[in-house]
């Protein structure tokens, strides 16, 4: 199992709604790490560089004007199959759709105000994490509890 870097971007709607804690525990009780996290917010260039494949879409206007509207808060997670699992524990992008127990199914009803972005592979992971954070802003570490959240030959 290879330990992976992924970017995920608590929205807008996570903000407001004061979720943040709530959704950035998941992730810690899952025994993932966090080694970057900044509030900040999307400017319209930072959003058409990150939904780059989207802009000429009808639904962009309306997908930047969300995230550009109130501040987020980026983070780059570090763990075993990391983009799977935190694209697992987040559930379907439409909030409806979402089974219980995820984030999305516990916390939205809605496809854009979905609370949470996870990059969807290695691939956009990296891209993703450089558009957010630079290389000296990531702080890998091994929290001594490791030993408890896996086997050794994981």
């Amino acid at each position: 199992m290879a330990v992976e870097k992924t970017l995920i971007l608590l929205k807008p709607d996570c903000v407001q709604r004061r979720l943040m804690g709530e959704v950035i525990s998941r992730f810690e009780q899952k025994g993932l790490n966090l080694i970057a996290l900044k509030m900040l917010k999307v400017t319209p260039a930072l959003a058409k560089e990150h939904y780059a494949e989207h802009v000429q879409k009808p639904f962009y206007p309306a997908l930047e004007k969300f995230i550009t509207a109130s501040p987020i808060v980026a983070i780059v997670v570090e763990g075993l199959e990391a983009i799977r699992v935190i694209r697992e524990m987040l559930g379907a992008t439409s909030g409806l759709k979402a089974a219980p127990g995820t984030i999305r199914g516990d916390y939205s009803s809605s496809r854009q105000m979905n609370l949470v972005h996870a990059s969807d592979g290695p691939e956009a992971a990296a891209r993703e994490v450089a558009l957010y954070f630079k290389p000296d802003e990531l702080h890998s570490y091994s929290p001594t509890l490791t030993p408890w959240f896996k086997a050794d030959d994981e």
